[in-house]
């Protein structure tokens, strides 16, 4: 019951949002955000997050605040982003590649390979997915299956409306790994978020120094199908969370860049291990933009979760 509630709310918030002006559901997101972020003293574990990223010192109240903030404005443009998509937004996309990303992209896509793309929890991943749409007509990423069934089908229309290919973590008769290799032997785009290891079963990478687990799906797809492979910084620009204090009264965009991941001749850890490096410096560029607010790295999982994973001898090391 109380799962169909939230469900129930969640959407009938997402359908609300979806027709309020952007000046009107800027205010309501930022004031959402400056409470859940206590004005910047907490959540303590954003907090810890992003000592790793800035040094602890660094982590002021400024900071926990406009990532807060960051944070609401991804679910604000998520919730609105169906009326937003389409030549112009597209267009202003295009627009605010760093140089040379575009032409990496066009350049794999061309190749007929298939294109494997990995993304950290940053900016609003699913405007680079609108791009892509625009550019190549679909790419393909999977999705978890939430409670309730209702509010994972309410996600998978929405994207699908946006002209993703979804495919459920779990529940098909074919594993999402096959259908993917199947997409990108045809030349196909796969997208997936790459920095938070949801099953336990990643590979062990060092990020900002300390150890923890990505995973390593992504490059399990290059290696097994020859596609090209990428990682993408996604981070916003402008409005009140930019880390650049004269960009915080400009509009709103984004700022989207790719880099390419050498596969051939390296072990699956070497190629994950490029992906964290990766990862890490695009996160170090835009702190306030990674959405991160649960425990990432071994030290901060719980005891529980540590021995289930075998760690506790890495955990106490790290402590």
């Amino acid at each position: 019951m109380r799962e169909r509630l939230t469900a129930a709310a969640y959407i009938a918030g997402w359908k609300l949002t979806s027709t309020l002006p952007k000046p009107v559901a800027k205010v309501l997101f930022d004031w959402g955000a400056d409470v859940a972020s206590k004005k910047g003293k907490g959540p303590e574990q954003l907090r810890r997050n992003l000592a790793r990223v800035v040094g602890p010192e660094n982590v002021t109240r400024d900071l926990v605040r406009r990532s807060m903030r960051s944070y609401m404005r991804y679910w604000r443009e998520a919730f609105q982003l169906p009326a937003m998509a389409g030549r112009a937004l597209a267009d202003e996309l295009n627009r605010n590649f760093v140089p040379g990303s575009l032409e990496l992209l066009h350049t794999s896509v061309e190749s007929g390979r298939g294109t494997v793309i990995a993304l950290p929890h940053a900016g609003n991943w699913d405007m680079a997915g609108v791009w892509l749409v625009h550019h190549y007509g679909t790419f393909t990423t999977v999705a978890e299956r939430l409670k309730p069934e209702s509010l994972f089908e309410a996600f998978v229309e929405y994207r699908e409306s946006l002209g993703f290919q979804i495919i459920a973590l779990t529940g098909s008769k074919v594993p999402p790994l096959a259908q993917m290799e199947d997409v990108l032997r045809g030349g196909g785009i796969v997208c997936l978020m790459g920095e938070r290891d949801l099953t336990g079963h990643g590979v062990e990478v060092e990020f900002f120094g300390e150890k923890t687990s990505m995973p390593a799906g992504a490059a399990l797809l290059a290696q097994r199908t020859g596609a090209n492979l990428f990682t993408a910084r996604v981070a916003f620009h402008g409005g009140s969370t930019d880390a650049r204090p004269e960009r915080r009264g400009g509009p709103e965009t984004w700022e989207h860049e790719v880099t390419p991941v050498a596969v051939e001749g390296q072990s699956l850890q070497q190629i994950v291990q490029q992906m964290a490096d990766n990862f890490a410096r695009g996160i170090a560029m835009d702190p306030q933009d990674w959405h991160m607010l649960q425990p990432l790295w071994f030290a901060d999982l719980s005891e529980q979760r540590r021995q289930r994973l075998g760690l506790d001898s890495v955990a106490g090391e790290d402590t």
